[in-house]
């Protein structure tokens, strides 16, 4: 019952365990780097919309002043409401300089989010899109062998994968008539094969 929902995520043996487990490391270890980089960079380019929030707080600061300045002198008697136009000019024009300094920083912020997800996207992109389907389809594949490798059935499916897909110098060595031997149901022949496939996955025969 246990094999029946059995998945292989790494093989049996010692050599194709340790490739899978130093190559799934290394997968890891590429797309932590570049996360790493990513936000790094992120920062880094943020950093240029420091001059864009002082300008925001200058013009912000100067602008309130002004308005604040002109409702004060709007006060004076007679004069008040030809006073107030020039200071409220003033504290528009330094409002002006506000948002051209947000602006700035809404294009710096922009532009580092870009450049962080180019920087992480692509590389680890390029890695997944590579080592991604090589390794299901290795998965699929061991885990179906693993599932049916005690079965008699399955292992007469397991001798017959291996000879359409195992290379011929492989087969050779197992005898001159070995695809006869299989035919004719012959023990030791679909056993031996059965190991070979099992064995090109890199998992034991149980």
């Amino acid at each position: 019952m246990r094999d029946a929902v059995l998945v292989k995520i790494y093989a049996d043996r010692f050599p194709r365990f340790v490739l899978q487990a130093v190559s799934d490391l290394l997968v890891v270890a590429w797309v932590y780097a570049w996360i790493r980089a990513a936000l790094w960079l992120h920062d880094q380019v943020e950093k240029l919309g420091v001059p864009g929030q002082k300008l925001e707080g200058a013009g912000s600061a100067l602008s309130a002043n002004l308005a604040d300045a002109g409702s004060k002198v709007g006060r004076v008697p007679l004069v008040g409401d030809e006073l107030t136009s020039p200071f409220e000019k003033a504290a528009g024009a330094a409002q002006a300089v506000a948002e051209a300094g947000q602006a700035q920083q809404e294009v710096v912020g922009n532009l580092a989010l870009a450049l962080a997800v180019i920087t992480a996207v692509v590389p680890i992109l390029f890695v997944v899109l590579l080592w991604l389907p090589l390794r299901v389809r290795w998965i699929r594949r061991a885990s179906a062998a693993a599932r049916v490798r005690r079965a008699p059935a399955g292992r007469d499916l397991l001798a017959l994968r291996a000879l359409a897909t195992q290379p011929l110098s492989k087969l050779a060595k197992l005898g001159p008539d070995v695809a006869e031997s299989w035919r004719s149901g012959d023990e030791s022949t679909v056993d031996a094969l059965a190991a070979l496939e099992l064995k090109g996955l890199g998992l034991r025969q149980r």
